[in-house]
C-alpha cells in the first residue's frame, strides 16, 4: 500500500472518524486499516520498516539452478552446491535443501532398478511382440 494512503488513513483517524468509515470512504478492509493506526500508535511513522532476519543467500537465478531437479531427479544435493559454486555463490547443502523444501520438492530415494542385460532386453522384446 502506498504512504500516501496510509497518511490518509491516519489523517482521518486524527480527525476522529472510526474504522469503518474510514474504510469504507477508502474502499481499503477495516482490518487494514485498524493494523494502520495500531502501527502508527505504537511507532509515530507510517513508513515501510526494513523486516527482520537475514537476507536470502541464494538468488533468483540461483533458485533456478535449484530448480532443475524437476527435470533431472537423481540430482543431488551435493552437486547443486557445485552448480552453485561455480555461478559464484557459496552455500551448504542445507540452504540447498531449505530452498527446495520452499519450493516445493520434497526429498526422495531413487528407487534402485537392477540393470538389464542385453539377454534380458531380446527376451522382453520377444515377449512383446508374440502377446
Amino acid at each position: 500500500m502506498p504512504k500516501e494512503t496510509r497518511d490518509k488513513i491516519v489523517d482521518l483517524h486524527k480527525t476522529g472518524k472510526g474504522y469503518g468509515e474510514i474504510a469504507k470512504q477508502l474502499s481499503e478492509n477495516r482490518s487494514t486499516v485498524e493494523a494502520i493506526v495500531r502501527k502508527w500508535k505504537r511507532l509515530k511513522t507510517t513508513v515501510s520498516l526494513p523486516r527482520t532476519g537475514a537476507p536470502c543467500k541464494i538468488s533468483s537465478r540461483g533458485v533456478s539452478l535449484i530448480r532443475k531437479v524437476r527435470n533431472q531427479p537423481r540430482t543431488t544435493r551435493e552437486e547443486l552446491v557445485n552448480d552453485l559454486e561455480r555461478a559464484g555463490n557459496t552455500v551448504s547443502k542445507v540452504t540447498v535443501g531449505r530452498t527446495q523444501c520452499r519450493h516445493g520438492f520434497k526429498s526422495c530415494i531413487a528407487r534402485k532398478v537392477p540393470l538389464l542385460k542385453s539377454l534380458h532386453v531380446q527376451a522382453r522384446l520377444q515377449f512383446a511382440k508374440s502377446g
